[in-house]
């Protein structure tokens, strides 16, 4: 059997966009297989960081914080990665969020 060449995306999400995230990287190619798609796994965590001066976080404070997210997890053909990972980056509520590209085999 020869196995898929895929890739494997990841970005985490502060809970309340974790919907609209996933809709928009299964509406723009990603996480379809077979006779399935929107095929995601995620799992939850605290996200940390400590904005400068010049940052507009999320959650409009300006000293170190955590947020409730989920890293979300799927996968797509690399003809469609660019289209998913602006997507993502269209509907995310992070000024600046992580999108992890990781290659992989599926068989």
């Amino acid at each position: 059997m020869k196995p898929l060449k895929l890739k494997k995306i990841v970005v985490n999400t502060p809970l309340e966009h974790c919907e609209s995230v996933r809709a928009a990287m299964g509406e723009h190619g990603a996480a379809r297989i077979g006779s399935y798609s929107y095929c995601t796994f995620s799992y939850e965590g605290i996200g940390r960081c400590l904005p400068d001066a010049t940052a507009k976080p999320y959650n409009e404070n300006s000293s170190a914080t955590g947020v409730k997210e989920q890293k979300i997890e799927t996968f797509c053909r690399e003809e469609e990665l660019q289209n998913v990972v602006k997507a993502i980056k269209k509907v995310h509520p992070y000024e600046e969020p992580v999108v992890s590209v990781f290659d992989f085999e599926a068989y």
